[in-house]
């Protein structure tokens, strides 16, 4: 570790397999914690190659749990955490809105490290257990078109490093790393990312990727479609910038998606969402990245059309069942 810290500190870069093999050693225990901490947050100086995040990628995926799942014409909707606005559990939220408007869901998810509540959080708030299961997480999936692969359980990589990201407090290189190993590696993906420098790194490793995807960055800093600017988004086909008026929205202030100050108050507003009863800000922009992920999946034709999908999913109750269900299956 010693090595690799002199070189990165010298501004060198690594090759994909020079940082591939930073991951396998770091997981085996080699370094210290201070070692471990130094090495997660160079790239907070600097920006990360494309070289680099591939071999960490393909490090992480090649140390994971397996899991084998129906992943064609599936989703994640997962972003990198990190940007420090603190809104509710947008993307998770969403998953069931995408599920209950006829999606497929597998979700990658972990506690929150520089924001409040995460994906886990929530979810355990409920009383959801997580599971490395293969036939619960199918069954999962197949019934409420929803399961999620809580990461610690399927990266023992991350079991060593947990501690110390959390008591960093900040976003470090694995934040840029999540949204890229999920376990059952779904056919198609929307990544929130905190940085314009890493969308275009995500833009660059995708194009080689036989997955369809969308890419997205907030020109205000959000990791995720936040309606209070425009967007950023990274495709197949190329670049383009949407605003709120892209899904026939009206464009909101950050205060109105916040999670609050406890993840039982991040939950609340999850819940609120998938019942009908949330305000309209916090409706609106699940609506968003929901008809995101609708259009990605091929089954909305437009943005717009996405919203009005997603916006049944609620009104209709079959978002909120959804989660329901996957509680009883996941309890």
């Amino acid at each position: 570790m010693k090595k690799v810290l002199e070189k990165l500190f010298a501004h060198e870069t690594l090759s994909a397999v020079e940082a591939g093999d930073v991951i396998a050693r770091i997981a085996s225990g080699e370094g210290s914690d201070a070692q471990v901490a130094a090495f997660m947050t160079v790239y907070l100086m600097r920006p990360v190659t494309p070289e680099e995040l591939a071999g960490f990628r393909s490090a992480l995926l090649s140390l994971c749990a397996k899991v084998n799942l129906p992943n064609e014409n599936a989703i994640d909707l997962c972003g990198t955490g990190g940007d420090d606005k603190n809104t509710f559990n947008i993307s998770t939220t969403s998953a069931f809105v995408v599920a209950g408007a006829g999606g497929k869901v597998i979700k990658h998810g972990n506690y929150g490290v520089s924001s409040v509540s995460g994906s886990s959080n929530v979810l355990e708030h409920f009383g959801y257990k997580f599971t490395t299961d293969e036939s619960k997480l199918k069954n999962s999936l197949e019934e409420t078109g929803v399961c999620f692969l809580h990461a610690p359980l399927f990266h023992p990589a991350l079991k060593r490093v947990g501690p110390i990201r959390k008591e960093l407090g900040i976003k470090t290189f694995f934040n840029m790393l999540g949204p890229l190993v999920n376990p059952a590696q779904p056919s198609h993906r929307v990544n929130g990312v905190f940085s314009l420098e890493l969308a275009r790194v995500y833009h660059y490793l995708a194009q080689d990727a036989k997955e369809k995807y969308v890419i997205l960055h907030g020109t205000d800093g959000y990791d995720e479609l936040s309606l209070t600017s425009s967007a950023k988004l990274f495709t197949a086909n190329g670049e383009e910038m949407v605003s709120a008026e892209s899904f026939g929205l009206n464009r909101i202030q950050p205060i109105e998606i916040l999670g609050g100050a406890t993840p039982q108050a991040a939950a609340a507003i999850f819940r609120n969402v998938l019942q009908h009863k949330a305000t309209e800000a916090q409706t609106n922009v699940v609506l968003a990245n929901a008809a995101l992920a609708l259009n990605c999946l091929g089954l909305a034709k437009d943005l717009k059309e996405g919203v009005e999908l997603a916006k049944e999913s609620i009104q209709s109750g079959s978002a909120e069942r959804s989660f329901k269900r996957s509680l009883e299956i996941n309890n």
